[in-house]
């Protein structure tokens, strides 16, 4: 185990990995109920989804663990599963069949940019102010996941039939008045982790989460009877698992020429997304932490083939998206809430098979595992944002010319709920800054042409 994964030289322990490993698996766990929930809406079936999403988790962690050596863990992605069911399915009219297609076509195109090194390419043209902002605002973005866990931040929308149908409306914000069961839970479980944090409690994190899941038993927020049978999951796959070679699938996704540049437009919507969540999560927790070091960062600008643990992370990414589809769940994608296992302490991909390994106990051990409440790995959540938020204080915010741009990543991240999305607006801001102050050919070529993309792909979404 040591020579494989390079415990010393990463300076971490076993035990410590495998404390990690159990942090991040919990931190991310309600993607196993959740994901099931939102693509059920499109006719897919529960057990198939509930399935589909561990197997293609487990796949992805594996080869990000083995392959990679890093503590980083992928699922089905939040926010595009949520594009998928309700902006390709409902709104543009596509069985689900189709658009596991999509996301599987999407899966190829970036496994190509990846082996052709364009995503390599993207990374080293990033500036290192956008380089800090990206990771102080993905800080923010974890704990602004954790309070809408729970709650804590309410929303009343200004169309209520619209919020109904699951558009985005405009709505207004507001703080949650403490009278929930659920936000009591997460003040308890906010306030251990801090206590933990702050004492450096070894495996704080992950203790943490276990108390405030108990302490939530006589509130009623830990439920363990609401769980599908494991007989009824297991007989569902075979509906979801390799659907897209079906006659519903590829055949009738290109049966109408017609719609061909409407598909193009939409693989192209997933792959911005999936493509820049995954940068974005790299760049903002694997250099603050050390998990990419600057001889790694060598050996990814000058290095060929996987001559680099970025390189090889960003592969093991690329092939999670179409491995998940055709298993039969949306986006695969590394998980932002890696973090908080990368806060205990994980520095190595034993970390992450610790996670696979939980993702494939999930399977059977649903009951336990789906009644960890989110109320109980909010704080943690909180917290872990907290710490990654750091980084914004490399930023010279005396300098307008790099406060603006690292801004708009910053706090668009979090606000559009969208890592990708706040990494388009630091670059479309650091854009019209450099050329306001004359130096446009001091922009990097990749980041303007990224920067292009970006905005056909809010014209794209305008349109849809």
């Amino acid at each position: 185990m040591e020579k494989f994964f390079h415990l010393k030289e990463n300076g971490t322990t076993a035990s410590t990995e495998i404390l990690a490993g159990l942090t991040t698996f919990f931190a991310m766990a309600y993607i196993i109920v959740v994901n099931p929930q939102i693509l059920s809406q499109t006719g897919m079936p529960w057990g198939g989804v509930f399935l589909a999403t561990i197997i293609a988790a487990i796949i992805g962690t594996l080869v990000m663990g083995l392959f990679a050596n890093v503590p980083y863990a992928q699922a089905a992605g939040m926010g595009l599963n949520a594009f998928f069911t309700y902006t390709v399915c409902f709104g543009l009219g596509f069985t689900w069949q189709q658009t596991l297609c999509m996301v599987f076509l999407c899966g190829l195109i970036n496994i190509v940019i990846t082996v052709t090194k364009i995503r390599k390419m993207i990374i080293m043209a990033i500036p290192v102010v956008l380089q800090q902002a990206i990771g102080g605002g993905i800080g923010l973005f974890v704990a602004y996941v954790g309070m809408l866990n729970v709650g804590l931040i309410k929303f009343t929308p200004g169309d209520p039939k619209a919020a109904a149908e699951g558009g985005a409306v405009a709505a207004t914000p507001g703080l949650a008045t403490f009278d929930d069961k659920v936000l009591w839970v997460f003040l308890i479980g906010l306030l251990l982790a801090v206590i933990f944090t702050v004492l450096k409690v070894k495996g704080g994190l992950l203790l943490a989460i276990a108390i405030t899941t108990v302490a939530g038993i006589p509130f009623g927020v830990t439920n363990f009877g609401s769980s599908v049978p494991i007989s009824e999951t297991f007989s569902q796959l075979p509906q979801t698992f390799g659907a897209i070679f079906s006659a519903e699938g590829f055949p009738a996704l290109f049966s109408d020429p017609a719609k061909l540049p409407l598909v193009i437009v939409t693989i192209f919507a997933f792959s911005m997304s999936d493509t820049f969540d995954t940068l974005g999560t790299f760049i903002g927790t694997g250099r603050r932490t050390g998990i990419f070091s600057l001889e790694d960062e060598k050996a990814l600008e000058n290095g060929s083939g996987f001559s680099s643990k970025m390189d090889k992370a960003l592969f093991a990414d690329s092939i999670a998206t179409s491995i998940g589809a055709i298993c039969g769940t949306s986006n695969t994608t590394t998980y932002v809430e890696s973090s908080a296992g990368i806060a205990a302490g994980g520095r190595t991909g034993l970390t992450s098979v610790v996670v696979a390994i939980c993702f494939a106990l999930s399977a059977f051990l649903a009951p336990v595992v789906s009644a960890v409440p989110s109320a109980a790995t909010a704080g943690v959540l909180v917290i872990v944002g907290c710490m990654m938020a750091a980084s914004l204080k490399e930023v010279d915010w005396a300098d307008i010319t790099e406060a603006i741009p690292a801004f708009f990543a910053a706090v668009f991240m979090a606000f559009s709920y969208s890592i990708s999305y706040g990494i388009a607006g630091g670059f479309i801001m650091y854009c019209i800054v450099m050329t306001c102050k004359g130096k446009a050919k001091q922009v990097h070529p990749i980041l303007w042409i990224v920067s292009v993309l970006f905005i056909l792909d809010f014209v794209c979404m305008a349109i849809l």
